[in-house]
């Protein structure tokens, strides 16, 4: 069974970018001269880095393309890309710290993942662009029907090792025990055969998934936001800044907002103004 089969953007060349505000129209005409940016602009290219499930890859062609909210993500980033005339490419991982040690191994450009201090440790984070809550995905007749039911002894909670989500929930759980998968996929396969309780994520990657389990039912309760947000290397300075500058425009000029409802993204909102990285 193919899982899951979520909405997806082709990126074939040539596809037409968002309609956006005409003071970025007008900054696209031509490449950009923001010294901050001079590396990309001379590179002609920005490698931006992705984690599943944010891609799926078509296995004829390998061409990657954008799924749940890597959607606006490419979106966000195919703008940026024309605004500095150049290339947008696209690398897919399989993990979150495999983008992180592509961006310190300077093998990407831009990575995008959600807001956590030890990733804020690691790489420098824009301010975020998009915020969805966490939740669990419980099987149809579970006794869960709260977050505190699923914090109880002997209670096994499916998790994605290392994202944003799994971090925030070890935080608060004292009782329950994860059950740690590789991928998203992964993680719902411990559900879906009872090897695990619940399923904790994103709600959005969670409303998803229900569709492909008969009963299955998503807590009305979160126990946390993600934060989405772009990251760069340390000592790119410039590069981040631009690149936040840039965020913020977005975020204000309409950008994000249509992005999330030309892919039909349920549960998401654009992240309030400012930087949101915690300590």
């Amino acid at each position: 069974m193919k899982l899951p089969r979520r909405r997806f953007l082709h990126l074939a060349a040539g596809t037409a970018a968002l309609p956006i505000t005409s003071r970025i129209a007008r900054a696209q005409a031509q490449p950009h001269s923001d010294p901050r940016v001079a590396d990309l602009v001379k590179a002609g290219k920005i490698r931006l880095a992705l984690f599943l499930p944010l891609y799926t890859k078509d296995t004829a062609t390998g061409e990657l393309r954008g799924m749940t909210t890597g959607i606006v993500t490419i979106d966000l980033m195919r703008a940026f890309a024309a605004r500095l005339g150049v290339e947008l490419q696209l690398v897919g991982y399989q993990t979150p710290p495999e983008v992180v040690a592509c961006l310190k191994s300077d093998t990407c450009d831009v990575g995008s993942m959600g807001v956590t201090p030890g990733r804020a440790s690691e790489v420098d984070l824009s301010p975020p662009f998009l915020q969805f809550d966490y939740t669990f995905l419980v099987p149809a007749g579970s006794s869960i029907r709260k977050l505190d039911d699923a914090d109880r002894p002997g209670i096994r909670i499916a998790v994605v090792r290392n994202h944003a989500s799994t971090l925030a929930l070890s935080r608060l759980l004292k009782n329950a025990k994860q059950a740690e998968a590789d991928t998203p996929d992964g993680a719902f396969h411990l559900l879906r055969s009872a090897q695990a309780d619940a399923f904790a994520s994103t709600r959005p990657l969670l409303l998803d998934y229900a569709a492909h389990l008969p009963g299955a039912q998503l807590l009305d309760e979160r126990y946390g936001a993600n934060l989405q947000a772009m990251a760069v290397p340390k000592d790119y300075a410039g590069r981040l800044t631009a690149l936040s500058e840039f965020i913020e425009e977005a975020k204000s000029s309409g950008l994000v907002i249509r992005s999330i409802e030309r892919a039909g993204l349920r549960a998401m909102q654009v992240a309030p103004r400012g930087n949101a990285i915690t300590k």
